[in-house]
């Protein structure tokens, strides 16, 4: 007849979770530990069986520690590691794809809302994979025989792993702004060539001279990116070095001089688009020619600026 008390129960429930090389030897341990100290309690001895296995509890747990294994998903030796993995991937992986899978279908000439969609859903999916894999890494390396010699390799936590202290500079907010400004008018020059935005006649039209991608165009998207990529470097340090002003005006003088030359020269609209919104005014030389000057304005303020700032 096959024992039922609550000792065996335990016991067996205890026994099954530990390396079966293990199972009789710390069975017969338990059942040992059971038993003496039911026998040292002063009460009814299924009270008192009842009241050892409470105490002893859940004998999960303590097949766990006789197996030496972890309970938790991934444990704390390992869980600062695992965090700042994930941080890393999540806030440098996670954009970059995003960015590119936007890239994608803006070059496909898809509607703003298709490229939201995209951005989110990229997002949601790539990022939920991420945490998927990293996740399940950790863990595996948690209960694999290699732990040890993970752990080792490691880096250890030193005081120089501290972050720095907040930073509360208007500076770092204006440098963003100007990143996402820079950013946002290459999109919307690539996009417009794209997806040809604007309908007259039945036509498809560009806001821009289409000859532009001929030639023109490319000094000032070059410009454009290396404001945009400065901007961030500006963001990403305190000081201001009197290089990254120089590139930040060589980066202005790509963006500026070809973009007032063009407005100049009356090449900045496609034609067609604007002889449909004008219908049929002709726009005065001297709109183009007040708008490259204030094109050169700004520019020669901006790069100012930035100099006296690197001071």
């Amino acid at each position: 007849m096959t024992a039922n008390t609550l000792t065996d129960r335990y016991v067996r429930e205890v026994a099954r979770r530990v390396p079966a090389g293990q199972r009789d030897d710390i069975a017969t341990e338990l059942r040992a530990t059971i038993a003496d100290t039911v026998e040292a309690r002063d009460a009814e001895p299924g009270a008192a069986e009842r009241e050892v296995l409470t105490e002893m509890g859940d004998p999960v747990r303590l097949a766990a520690r006789y197996a030496d294994r972890p309970l938790a998903l991934i444990g704390p030796d390992l869980y600062p590691a695992y965090t700042r993995l994930l941080v890393t991937l999540l806030t440098t992986a996670l954009p970059a794809v995003t960015a590119v899978a936007v890239g994608f279908d803006v070059l496909d000439g898809k509607d703003a809302g298709s490229l939201v969609g995209t951005a989110v859903g990229t997002v949601l999916t790539v990022g939920a994979q991420m945490i998927a894999w990293v996740t399940a890494g950790f863990a595996l390396v948690e209960r694999s025989r290699h732990r040890d010699r993970a752990l080792a390799a490691t880096r250890a936590w030193t005081p120089d792993d501290l972050p720095a202290a907040p930073r509360n500079d208007r500076r770092d907010i204006a440098a963003c702004a100007s990143a996402a400004w820079h950013a946002l008018l290459l999109g919307l020059i690539v996009w417009q060539h794209t997806a040809e935005p604007y309908r007259a006649d039945g036509r498809r039209l560009q806001v821009l001279d289409p000859d532009l991608w001929t030639g023109w165009i490319w000094p000032v998207l070059a410009g454009l990116a290396g404001l945009a990529a400065l901007d961030l470097a500006r963001f990403a340090t305190r000081e201001r070095p009197l290089a990254l002003a120089a590139w930040y005006a060589a980066a202005q003088a790509a963006f500026t001089l070809p973009l007032a030359w063009i407005l100049y020269r009356h090449m900045f609209f496609d034609p067609d688009f604007l002889a449909h919104v004008n219908g049929g005014w002709k726009t005065p030389d001297a709109f183009y020619t007040g708008a490259a000057l204030i094109v050169l304005a700004i520019g020669a303020t901006d790069t100012l600026k930035h100099f006296r700032e690197s001071r």
